[in-house]
């Protein structure tokens, strides 16, 4: 039985990911910060489905917690095969508006810890000659728009490249582009989302099932809408500028966790 390794698994998107494996027979390594809520997720995913599920508290803000997922990761004897970068956040304000510290938090989380965890994940995969990687990106990748935007580009742009460089050794690495998805992030940062209209809004349950769908097929880049396969289409032939403009109306956070 293979296992995966979920960053965020507790809400949105992660949680997506696990319900989706779980119920496909993989073992899970859930990680996250809050220690109650990943032992209740635990329980419910091994009661439903019959799998194991293992607890990882950890905090990707900081070295420690990176540390501690970079050791499951690495560990030979239980392999994980497949690893799911999703943990992330956003800021509610636009660029100079939030604390350096904060923005520094940001490129820890979605940038420092995503290029660790994928590193130490795909030496181990790459010496067994399987293995995949999701990294959770946004369509905010696609729009000048402020530090999350910047950091998510990054990863696309980490990714694809890294999917290049291990080509022909049977590891997949993939970087996941949705758009507005419903989970608890806008709540958390603070964003108001009544701007958004109804149709811009996806099921995470869906994007994850579309995602591992691309994986399997050897995508290095899945944007699973064919809505937002139109609307990131779209913006290569708007202006820069004017995009940067559009996205500001529509809050710093342009996609989704």
């Amino acid at each position: 039985m293979t296992t995966a390794l979920i960053t965020g698994s507790t809400a949105g998107i992660g949680a997506a990911f696990a319900r989706r494996l779980a119920a496909d027979g993989h073992d899970l390594v859930l990680v996250a910060r809050d220690t109650a809520r990943l032992r209740e997720q635990a329980t419910e995913l091994h009661d439903r489905h019959g799998i194991e599920a293992e607890v990882l508290t950890a905090d990707l803000a900081d070295d420690k917690g990176i540390e501690a997922v970079e050791r499951r990761l690495a560990d030979r004897r239980n392999p994980v095969d497949l690893l799911v970068n999703n943990a992330g956040f956003g800021h509610k304000g636009r660029y100079l508006e939030v604390p350096m510290s904060d923005e520094l938090t940001m490129l820890k989380v979605h940038c420092e810890a995503v290029l660790r965890l994928t590193s130490a994940a795909v030496e181990a995969m790459r010496e067994r000659g399987r293995g995949g990687v999701v990294n959770v990106a946004s369509t905010a990748a696609f729009v000048p728009r402020g530090t999350y935007g910047a950091s998510k580009a990054w990863v696309v742009q980490f990714t694809q490249g890294a999917a290049q460089d291990l080509a022909g050794h049977g590891v997949r690495l993939m970087a996941l582009c949705p758009g507005f998805v419903r989970t608890e992030f806008h709540e958390r940062a603070g964003m108001g989302t009544d701007n958004i209209p109804r149709w811009m809004w996806l099921d995470a349950d869906k994007v994850a099932a579309t995602a591992l769908a691309d994986l399997a097929r050897g995508k290095s880049l899945s944007v699973p809408d064919p809505r937002y396969k139109v609307l990131m289409g779209a913006s290569k032939l708007v202006p820069r500028n004017l995009l940067g403009g559009i996205s500001s109306k529509t809050g710093r956070k342009y996609g989704p966790r």
